[in-house]
């Protein structure tokens, strides 16, 4: 049985919004969006938690894809993935399409008297 295309998307879509279920991962996103590339140290920088905290939420935001990580010399250099962002945002649209197909039929349901 083929998945259909909304399948699919959800299926690359839901990693990427269950890792951005925590406040420390999306103000860490939002930092590598706004500010670029960073290593740990500077990403732990006013974050408030540790470096080792910073660590752990990176690894689930590399998991489902939404950073990435390169090494220079001894210092590891964390970078956005805009493409996992994208697929998100296509996601959301798609729900927002959906919603608005919905409360179309309702709405033309509860006019029909």
């Amino acid at each position: 049985m083929r998945k259909s295309s909304a399948a699919k998307t959800w299926q690359v879509a839901a990693p990427v919004f269950a890792a951005l279920g925590d406040e420390h991962r999306i103000a860490l996103v939002r930092r590598l969006s706004t500010d670029g590339p960073a290593s740990i140290s500077r990403l732990t920088e006013g974050a408030g938690i540790t470096r080792q905290g910073i660590s752990k939420h990176l690894r689930v935001l590399e998991e489902a894809g939404l950073v990435r990580n390169t090494r220079r010399g001894r210092e590891s250099i964390w970078s956005l993935e805009p493409e996992r962002v994208a697929a998100a945002q296509r996601a959301l649209d798609e729900i927002s399409r959906q919603w608005d197909d919905a409360i179309g039929r309702l709405r033309a349901f509860v006019e029909e008297d």
